[in-house]
């Protein structure tokens, strides 16, 4: 079935798809590390000859071969819950496609997982790691990794049909090689052509609060503590619990830092220069709107020491009143909450912290960085048919099949549309643990999940999940995910001297927070300043500013 969104998407792609193309041609005969006479997997040596001539562009290869084969998979989050072959939608597709899939958590840090892996030279057949992680670069740069385009040139040319609009390209390397394709990528385009920004952050209160407060004007230093105040004096506890006024998600490098500035608009640069937006005067003066709250003991520390269980706790109880919180991650507790005894418990949307001109916020979008990448490692023995699994999931009909199981079974076509069934649409409301776990369709293998081909089957939000994702959508700067992670990662000394700074950071917000005094806030912050400097500040914004430049100039081709 065609869908509208992919009709965009294609157009959009198509100078990419010939560009990527030509860039394949020309590098595949020119890289040693191409897979040339890969062991088949009955152990003969595929000289290419007969399958060369039996690959067609417009068709997917995976239907060549759909005997046995075990994949290992690496998934790079130590919470994610999945494993592969006990849900009806994966025993589906392996039984479709041949492919046993064994899904790898680390039991820690992914960095560090991987990172030893890399060392022993053993890596997984698939490996889907955060667009962020400092991993990733080492994996492509010390030849640990195939590129996709030099394996679909010899495996499945159909991967340059389906693997995605502008994103490919946006990771595509000075070598013209590509290693990773992203999940959950968005260009700027597509977000204006189909009004799907996958902004998510969000500043939230608790509806029943905030409305009998009379709804207050929490936008102005001198609103929000007022209502703080107001808090403290008329509603400090629910259900003999104390109310936590508020939240940060991500405490200091993301709540309190690049999330309170999106909220308070506060510029990414200025005059083509990346702008220091940590000595921002609004920003400045809403940290020290926080320390007055905490001198006249309106917050308290939590927000800044709380332990995921309690986070999880508190939210599922009601108990934050205010939060700096991604709306995602609200989607299950909301509708618990409105099904309560209490059923104007749950969180709504409204506006924050602004600047001292009264701005509406600019939210970061969805971004072609994406989430997380997944790469096909050089330590494969199936690299043929790793590659032309990767294709059939990022195709239209891998994507059905991961979202929507198998139909008859998980989902109908209903007026022309497929469509979850009503169990499972109640499942996913309700019981989203075990519709993952029985089922493994909607959003349990999201590991190449593409939004633009998804969404569209989805199930209408409920209005409490519904309000929170509109007000984010309104005030998302569509043209703002260029600036996500400009900051440098890796061993160089610029990403040496940014952690350092980062790590200190996160050191000092706390101590600023807390400060007896104005006077003494300032004294912390111009010594954090001079500190930041002696790290090497000047080359983080040197790599700051060049990788700007860059993605303008990959924006512009």
């Amino acid at each position: 079935m065609k869908r509208t969104f992919m009709k965009l998407s294609m157009t959009i792609a198509l100078a990419f798809v010939l560009t990527i193309s030509i860039a394949a041609c020309t590098n595949s005969g020119n890289n040693e590390n191409t897979p040339t006479n890969q062991p088949t997997n009955n152990g003969q040596t595929n000289t290419g000859t007969t399958e060369e001539a039996a690959l067609n562009p417009d068709e997917p290869a995976w239907k060549l071969d759909t005997s046995p084969v075990d994949l290992t998979w690496f998934v790079g989050a130590n919470w994610y819950p999945h494993s592969w072959g006990e849900s009806l939608n994966s025993k589906y597709i392996s039984e479709k496609t041949g492919v046993n899939v064994k899904i790898e958590v680390p039991s820690g840090e992914a960095n560090e997982h991987i990172t030893l892996m890399m060392t022993s030279g053993k890596l997984p057949d698939l490996i889907t790691m955060g667009s962020w992680e400092t991993a990733v670069k080492k994996l492509w740069e010390g030849d640990h990794v195939y590129a996709l385009n030099e394996l679909a040139e010899q495996y499945d040319p159909y991967f340059f049909k389906v693997a995605g609009d502008g994103t490919l390209k946006w990771y595509r390397q000075e070598n013209g090689n590509t290693y990773g394709v992203p999940n959950d990528s968005y260009s700027p385009n597509l977000m204006h052509e189909t009004g799907m920004t996958a902004a998510n952050q969000t500043f939230l209160v608790r509806k029943d609060l905030y409305e009998e407060m009379g709804s207050p004007d929490l936008t102005t230093p001198e609103g929000f503590l007022n209502a703080l105040q107001l808090l403290k004096d008329q509603y400090s506890e629910y259900k003999g619990q104390p109310i936590s006024p508020f939240f940060a998600q991500g405490n200091v490098p993301y709540g309190m830092t690049e999330y309170l500035q999106n909220l308070l608009a506060i510029p990414h640069e200025k005059d083509g220069k990346v702008y220091d937006r940590i000595t921002d005067p609004d920003y400045i003066t809403w940290l020290k709107t926080f320390r007055t709250a905490y001198e006249r003991g309106l917050i308290n520390v939590d927000f800044l020491v709380d332990s995921d269980t309690q986070v999880e706790e508190k939210t599922n109880n009601a108990r934050y009143f205010m939060m700096v919180r991604e709306w995602t991650g609200m989607s299950a507790v909301n509708p618990m909450l409105a099904a309560s005894a209490n059923p104007d418990s749950y969180y709504i949307a409204v506006d924050g912290p602004q600047n001292s001109n009264g701005d509406s916020a600019k939210l970061f979008p969805g971004n072609m960085d994406g989430w997380m990448v997944t790469m096909i490692s050089k330590s494969t023995k199936n690299p043929e048919r790793a590659i032309r699994f990767l294709t059939y999931l990022v195709s239209e009909e891998g994507q059905r099949d991961l979202f929507l199981g198998k139909e008859g079974e998980t989902w109908d076509t209903v007026d022309g549309k497929p469509q979850l069934k009503p169990e499972m649409v109640q499942l996913l409301e309700n019981d989203i643990e075990k519709l993952e776990k029985e089922y493994g369709v909607a959003d349990t293998y999201w590991m190449v999940r593409n939004p633009v081909i998804v969404n569209q089957w989805r199930p209408e939000k409920a209005p409490v999940i519904k309000q929170m994702e509109d007000f984010a959508n309104a005030q998302a700067d569509i043209d703002s995910g260029i600036y996500k992670g400009l900051d440098p990662l890796g061993d160089s000394e610029a990403a040496v001297a940014w952690s350092r700074i980062s790590q200190n950071w996160e050191e000092v917000l706390p101590e600023l927070i807390t400060a007896k005094d104005e006077a003494a806030f300032d004294k912390i912050f111009e010594s954090f300043l001079s500190r930041r400097d002696g790290y090497g500040f000047a080359q983080v914004v040197e790599h700051r500013q060049a990788e700007l430049d860059a993605r303008k100039a990959k924006m512009a081709e």
